[in-house]
């Protein structure tokens, strides 16, 4: 089959607009633009395609039957797309609202404030994917991601959420007669993992020390990591604000902190967002936790 350019779209709906009004003023207005570009469109689309479809007399502009042929096919073929889209986008709203974030931010930040969510909209249906890799947001997909990071991800809109750096923490009595002063003295400790993460290797890496770890380590999800750290079974790399209270309470130690300006970042797809989306988001916004001064 041989293909034939086709003519602007602009063009297009500008000419069945006028087929359906029958007055370049009222196409116009139905398309949001002046008449005078209605007029310049039509004048377009004969030129594009060598044929009058438009008669030209002292009353106005009428179809010419090459024109009623044209405005029949653009009515059917916008139809087609207009119901096509109305029954994407339907099923689209449709869909739950599926939001992926890692284990320990699930655990720690989200799930003790999601009822707040729930009751102010009932309405819209979550799935929450707590993983610690990162996951791809496509279009059908994924509608929102919490990443933790410098904010920066190829492809992705980001604004920051919870500002907060990492921390390396500690039960005390696992501590108790060892001395802990450089990340070196940290190998001979057991260690445990976020599964998905290597949080302890990335960490030690990024303090100058490249020897193996000599210590257990263990990797679990983040709604047990850190049971298993105020037990005293292991150290671990934590968000600071997920073990402030426990510092405080002197149930954990802070061994070392990263002097960084870090945290949670809302990551979406760019483009329009679901309404579902919209809302959610309007909801994080609310419980944004940045620094002073730390605004958008």
């Amino acid at each position: 089959m041989e293909w034939i350019s086709l003519p602007p779209l602009a063009a297009l709906r500008a000419f069945s607009a006028f087929a359906e009004t029958g007055n370049v003023v009222k196409a116009g207005a139905a398309l949001n633009v002046s008449h005078a570009a209605i007029s310049q469109q039509l004048r377009a689309l004969e030129r594009h395609m060598g044929v009058a479809l438009l008669e030209r007399n002292g009353r106005g502009l009428s179809l010419t039957q090459d024109g009623a042929h044209l405005a029949r096919g653009l009515q059917l073929g916008f139809s087609t797309i207009q119901t096509a889209v109305q029954d994407l986008t339907t099923s689209g709203a449709a869909r739950p609202l599926h939001i992926t974030c890692t284990p320990m931010f699930a655990a720690q930040w989200l799930m003790p404030r999601l009822a707040e969510f729930r009751a102010l909209h009932p309405d819209v249906d979550l799935v929450l994917d707590p993983v610690g890799e990162l996951v791809e947001l496509t279009p059908g997909g994924i509608d929102i991601a919490v990443r933790y990071g410098a904010g920066q991800w190829a492809g992705l809109e980001t604004e920051p959420l919870l500002q907060s750096p990492m921390t390396v923490v500690a039960a005390p009595h696992l501590l108790e007669g060892q001395r802990v002063s450089s990340p070196q003295d940290l190998l001979d400790f057991p260690w445990l993992e976020e599964l998905g993460t290597t949080e302890a290797t990335k960490w030690l890496t990024s303090r100058g020390v490249d020897d193996a770890l000599r210590g257990s380590r263990i990797r679990l999800p983040g709604n047990l990591l850190m049971e298993a750290v105020r037990d005293g079974q292991g150290i671990a790399v934590s968000v600071q604000a997920f073990v402030a209270e426990d510092l405080r309470a002197g149930r954990l130690e802070a061994l070392f902190t990263e002097e960084d300006s870090r945290g949670y970042h809302i990551a979406t797809v760019p483009g329009v967002l679901r309404p579902q989306a919209r809302k959610f988001i309007s909801w994080l916004r609310r419980h944004r936790q940045l620094p002073e001064g730390g605004g958008l």
